[in-house]
């Protein structure tokens, strides 16, 4: 039996920016998705974040600066129960979807550093895995497609329902969602292991990284770097 026949959770954050280094988490949510596509459990977060809610922001997930003040949670003890929620799925060898994970996951680390809770390596005590990402597997799968990458444009592309776009578990549902297609249809990702499938996704992301390096360089940016890591970028001191 492969990965995609068995649960899934997926993970997404909502948040102040797209500045892995700088911007806060505004939501996340947990979503646990059957085999069959049920919703076998849902946890969300709605945090204040503690800054001001760009206007770019606030008009991509409809939460405004007003509302979290009156309604979120302050954001230390959110952020630990957060990371604690994402250990305990990944302690039981359960697959963690995140789209985009290195963005996602890599905020919420630099989340934990900056109001002093362990990270979801420390708690751990190792990198986190099984970790599933839709679209560095779409990129694997189907290198040479031409056309949008982001959740949207893979729902459409593979059929899955995206039901409120930029809502955290709306997106969360349908990063899961994909990511079984995916396995559904591409017999080379459908590895019974999801650990192994999570050391096929390290080489791919680090392959897709070379080569978009390689075309900004080639696009006249000759100091171009991109972070090659997955799926946490390496938090430098």
């Amino acid at each position: 039996m492969s990965w995609h026949q068995e649960l899934l959770v997926g993970f997404d954050l909502e948040t102040t920016g797209t500045d892995v280094e700088q911007d806060r988490v505004v939501t996340a949510a947990l979503i646990r998705l059957e085999a069959d596509g049920r919703v076998a459990g849902a946890q969300s977060w709605l945090l204040d974040p503690g800054v001001p809610i760009p206007e770019e922001a606030a008009r991509i997930h409809g939460i405004s600066t007003a509302h979290v003040q009156e309604h979120g949670r302050a954001p230390a003890s959110a952020i630990a129960e957060i990371t604690e929620a994402l250990a305990d799925v990944l302690r039981a060898d359960i697959p963690l979807v995140v789209m985009n994970a290195r963005y996602d996951l890599s905020l919420l680390d630099r989340e934990c550093r900056r109001h002093g809770v362990p990270t979801l390596t420390d708690r751990l005590g190792r990198p986190p895995s099984p970790v599933i990402d839709p679209l560095v597997l779409d990129k694997h799968v189907d290198r040479y497609r031409k056309g949008k990458r982001a959740l949207q444009a893979l729902c459409g592309h593979y059929g899955v329902r995206l039901d409120g776009a930029h809502e955290a578990g709306a997106d969360a549902a349908a990063a899961a969602g994909v990511a079984r297609r995916i396995g559904e249809k591409y017999p080379a990702v459908a590895l019974p292991s999801p650990r192994a499938l999570h050391t096929l996704q390290e080489q791919a992301a680090a392959e897709q990284a070379a080569s978009f390096q390689a075309y900004l360089r080639r696009s006249g940016d000759p100091e171009a770097r991109v972070e090659p890591a997955w799926p946490l970028i390496p938090y430098q001191r």
